[in-house]
């Protein structure tokens, strides 16, 4: 690994644990080597497209290792799935962890750990990942429904740079207690509200409870047939996202045909600006998926004499 510069910015995802904790990481990682205050600026999801000033220094935690981020002078901590070979960034890169335990590992080489940290990166991995199996899970899914529920800034203002602060915090026994309550109420909608887009591919819409959780059960049930499901979120003036789950990689496929990126199992995109609800996302999705029918492709100048023979010529 190339050594790291100072940044003038850290940029992160902004809609879950593994940004939050892995963008605090970052900045106390700076701290250490530089003796600054560095600010981490949350980002959404394919966000470059947008930026309207690329730092000449810049560090990237759990955003996807998009090629215009290959700068001189650019670190980037990921794991998402990337074929972009880096030339000039230097790339922190490792499929099977979280970015915050990547970022965590940065930190350790500087002599910037300890136990409590240790504990919060180690639920992180677990509940970005999905490590169901694991016997914190349900702990770990708190602590993601944490920065679900509140959201980076307003959590960010609450416990600032002391990121130790969030282990055991009072709020993750709310947190608990929507998940016993809300996670089965729910799923049990959810189950009743699933639209299929394709013979492998459906929506599920959600009205209560932890998507993941919902759709991850759902997943799970042997009477639904598709190997993909699909929920759609969307802020007051943004456009609509979609988040991709699956079981056995597909969901990676979907993104990437709809221009999007993540994991084989978890991955997500940003439909057209002109996509404006959720049901007007299900129909795009079904116009992209369905292969065009027989009369669509006579239209456009195959078949032409099957046309002429039907209409009596």
């Amino acid at each position: 690994m190339s050594e790291l510069v100072q940044p003038e910015i850290i940029f992160t995802h902004e809609s879950d644990l593994d940004g939050f904790v892995s963008g605090c990481l970052l900045q106390r990682l700076a701290k250490i080597l530089f003796k600054v205050d560095v600010p981490v600026e949350p980002l959404s999801s394919s966000p470059w497209a947008n930026l309207k000033r690329f730092p000449k220094r810049a560090w990237v935690c759990d955003l996807s290792f998009d090629p215009k981020l290959d700068r001189e002078g650019w670190a980037i901590v990921d794991h998402h799935t990337t074929d972009h070979k880096p030339e000039a960034a230097t790339l922190v890169h490792d499929l099977n962890h979280s970015a915050a335990k990547l970022c965590y590992n940065l930190l350790v080489k500087n002599n910037g750990g300890n136990e409590t940290l240790e504990k919060l990166v180690h639920l992180t991995n677990v509940a970005d990942l999905y490590l169901c199996d694991e016997p914190d899970f349900n702990l770990a899914s708190d602590y993601a429904r944490l920065v679900k529920t509140y959201h980076f800034r307003s959590l960010y203002r609450l416990i600032g740079t002391d990121l130790e602060s969030l282990v055991g915090h009072p709020l993750l026994e709310l947190m608990k207690l929507k998940r016993q309550v809300e996670d089965p109420i729910g799923f049990a909608w959810s189950k009743e509200h699933v639209t299929e887009i394709t013979s492998e591919v459906a929506y599920v819409a959600t009205a209560i409870g932890d998507t993941n959780f919902i759709v991850h059960q759902l997943l799970e049930l042997e009477e639904l047939p598709f190997k993909v499901l699909v929920t759609f979120f969307k802020k007051p003036s943004g456009p609509v996202t979609a988040s991709i789950r699956s079981q056995n990689g597909e969901a990676l496929t979907l993104a990437k045909q709809l221009q999007g990126g993540g994991h084989p199992n978890a991955a997500g995109t940003t439909l057209p600006r002109s996509v404006t609800t959720f049901e007007g996302a299900a129909a795009y999705l079904k116009q992209v998926l369905t292969p065009p029918t027989p009369v669509a492709t006579a239209a456009s100048g195959v078949g032409t004499e099957a046309l002429f023979d039907s209409a009596g010529f």
